[in-house]
């Protein structure tokens, strides 16, 4: 059975990232499209922006569905010429609807968080900044960042060493004694700048994540305490991948017939020189 749009909805949110888990600022959800739209083919990626939007339509997606928001502030003007105008043209033309879970996916049990500690050999044991009154599907608490020991005690080069590899970023920024012995770290996917007195309170060794400021770092080394900025993207380009396998498995669970890609060739916009 081929879902709509609706079904589509609410599959995410009973069984991948409930939408109420999203931050007050966020912008989850449908952003553009009908609900009672059929889906049998979903396009997933991290940015929703023109190329994937392309890449959609070439693939005859009746769905794009994506970590970062078609956009968040208020728009005021839908000019077609730029965006997000040229995608809600191009998605409302080829009735391809265009679904964003972003901080609802930070948030939930086995989300983007969880998945990027594992993805670097740290075993979530605690939420850095819990939701007190949320929980996800199954009781399990929800909220931004996660802390957990390293499979092993490591000093800070070295593990941005291992980091590199495991996100196929080069290079990170660190700070701190490159000598230190990590032995339990705390990450935070996206931007994380908000999180650190979280960290700061948290015990933890090293703060893994994206967009730190310099005032920031600083106040990570008057602690005496270690940061590995990744950058954004390299944190949260595995969101396509966890998005895209979760919707499979529940969609299966469902007994929806749908086919699943991610979208290829998505890239940082930053670049060493």
């Amino acid at each position: 059975m081929n879902p709509t749009v609706r079904q589509m909805i609410g599959l995410i949110d009973s069984d991948i990232a409930p939408w109420d888990l999203a931050e007050p600022w966020d912008n989850c959800g449908l952003i553009a499209g009908h609900p009672d739209w059929p889906v049998k083919k979903v396009m997933v990626g991290l940015d929703a922006d023109m190329p994937l939007l392309e890449a959609a339509r070439q693939w005859q997606a009746d769905m794009v569905l994506t970590h970062h928001p078609l956009f968040i502030t208020p728009v005021k003007t839908i000019d077609f010429s730029v965006m997000p105008g040229s995608a809600i043209v191009l998605a409302a033309t080829q009735k391809i609807a265009v679904v964003c879970a972003h901080t609802n996916l930070d948030k939930a049990a086995d989300g983007l968080n969880d998945d990027l500690a594992r993805r670097l050999q740290i075993q979530p044991t605690r939420i850095l900044a819990p939701d007190t009154d949320a929980v996800t599907p199954g009781g399990h608490p929800a909220g931004l960042g996660r802390v957990g020991k390293v499979s092993e005690p490591v000093s800070l080069a070295r593990m941005a060493d291992q980091i590199k590899r495991h996100l196929g970023v080069n290079p990170v920024r660190v700070v701190g004694n490159t000598g230190m012995i990590i032995r339990e770290a705390a990450v935070c996917s996206g931007s994380g700048g908000s999180l650190i007195p979280a960290f700061l309170a948290s015990g933890a060794d090293v703060y893994i994540t994206g967009d730190i400021k310099y005032h920031e770092a600083r106040l990570i080394e008057s602690h005496g305490r270690a940061l590995i900025d990744v950058g954004h993207f390299a944190s949260e380009i595995i969101a396509k991948e966890l998005l895209a396998r979760r919707l499979e498995k529940a969609a299966l669970r469902a007994g929806f017939s749908l086919e699943i890609q991610t979208v290829v060739g998505e890239t940082d916009p930053f670049v060493s020189i």
